[in-house]
């Protein structure tokens, strides 16, 4: 069996330490926000991937539809022997990817998550026991230091994951993805695109509320984490298309005024009544701004796929 590795960039109490900055710094302003990155504890993943089955989120179906479709096309046209996954979890989207590069010679998974990166190994090398598996812990908003693996590299990062990040973010991770690419090396990129609004709110709230608990698992992982003391009822869920940004707003809106403590902060944070706090953003593109931010950061937007209803496309963009 070809080797499996896994290294840690990111210091075990990262994870607790960047929380409790963001808390601090999110519900210290106004208006107040947390990252959406806090909704993945283990209950948060259950919940999102129960998420993908409903029948009004349709960006996992229709990102699949595309990878299947064109899984050949990206091999032929990235030539890739190192596939790097940002955000793998599962890597379960990757497989299609994995069965179509002939050339393949490592896989490189990138997550917070220990032991997402080690049940995907587990699962992959036992169908694969010729692939190099070199997993790595590490925050892949934070910068890379990737393994030395064999070009052309292919970097995926799917799933529509970069609408999460604010345009001055979005930019500065794709310099930084930009940074650990050769001449020659690409971007596989997934975007959900610009749509009707009632389809777009839909999808971010569904009628049998399964979004809602999501949004407010995040005041759950603050009060185990932090020892706070949210009352998740007292919070109405939110989606919102705000037109001119083109991205979904979710926010959690205070039904009455009152006062929650975050004792491992030793901070009190009060909300006034129908005070928003904003979870996420999730941003909807068009081809122009990908072409333009990957042309920004250094990167040439070559090709162009989408699912049959045009509801989302995956881009392949080469360092230049």
């Amino acid at each position: 069996m070809s080797p499996f590795l896994l290294t840690r960039t990111l210091p075990v109490d990262a994870t607790e330490a960047a929380l409790r900055a963001d808390v601090l710094a999110g519900l210290s302003r106004r208006p107040k926000t947390l990252p959406p990155k806090w909704f993945y504890d283990a209950r948060g993943s259950e919940l999102f991937e129960e998420i993908t089955r409903l029948p009004e989120y349709y960006p996992t179906r229709a990102e699949r539809e595309v990878l299947v479709a064109h899984a050949a096309d990206i091999a032929a046209a990235s030539g890739a022997r190192t596939l790097i996954e940002l955000g793998s979890g599962s890597s379960e989207k990757t497989r299609h990817l994995l069965d179509a590069l002939p050339l393949l010679h490592s896989y490189v998974p990138v997550d917070v998550s220990e032991s997402a990166l080690t049940g995907a190994a587990e699962a992959l090398l036992a169908e694969r026991p010729e692939l190099n598996v070199h997993a790595l812990i590490a925050d892949f908003t934070g910068g890379l230091a990737l393994p030395g693996t064999p070009g052309p590299r292919l970097v995926a990062f799917l799933g529509g994951t970069i609408g999460n990040l604010l345009p001055e973010e979005r930019a500065a991770f794709l310099r930084s993805v930009r940074s650990i690419l050769s001449p020659g090396d690409a971007l596989l990129l997934g975007t959900d695109l610009v749509k009707e609004p009632d389809t777009l709110v839909a999808a971010y709230d569904d009628a049998a509320g399964v979004t809602a608990a999501f949004n407010k698992n995040v005041l759950e992982v603050v009060n185990r984490v932090l020892d706070a003391d949210f009352d998740l009822a007292a919070f109405d869920h939110v989606a919102r298309w705000d037109a001119e940004a083109e991205w979904i707003e979710m926010r959690l809106r205070a039904r009455s005024a009152l006062t929650v403590k975050i004792h491992e902060l030793d901070l009190v944070v009060s909300f006034e009544e129908g005070e928003e706090l904003r979870t996420e953003v999730s941003a909807k593109f068009r081809r122009e701004r990908v072409r333009d931010e990957l042309g920004a950061a250094g990167m040439r937007l070559d090709q162009w796929w989408t699912d049959t209803a045009g509801r989302f496309a995956v881009s392949l963009a080469t360092a230049v």
